[in-house]
């Protein structure tokens, strides 16, 4: 009998795979992101709601990049 899978491995599997929003979305839900939270959580809705990022005059994409880079620090494992 296996251990069940963790979040955690979820996010790393998705990072390692190329898939960006996958990995955001579920580190976004992460109670503990530490220095990284608000650079993951605003990656997260520049993900669900670009439009949204860009009436505010952020530039999505960009957030997304600063998303990934984040989780990249937070989890190096991630990396492909």
């Amino acid at each position: 009998m296996s251990a069940p899978a963790r979040k955690l491995d979820a996010v790393v599997g998705a990072m390692r795979a190329g898939q960006w929003p996958i990995a955001i979305q579920l580190a976004a839900r992460f109670p503990r992101l530490g220095a990284e939270a608000a650079d993951i959580t605003r990656a997260r809705e520049a993900i669900l709601r670009p439009d949204f990022m860009r009436q505010l005059g952020k530039d999505p994409s960009e957030l997304i990049e600063r998303g990934k880079a984040a989780l990249l620090r937070r989890y190096p494992d991630g990396r492909g």
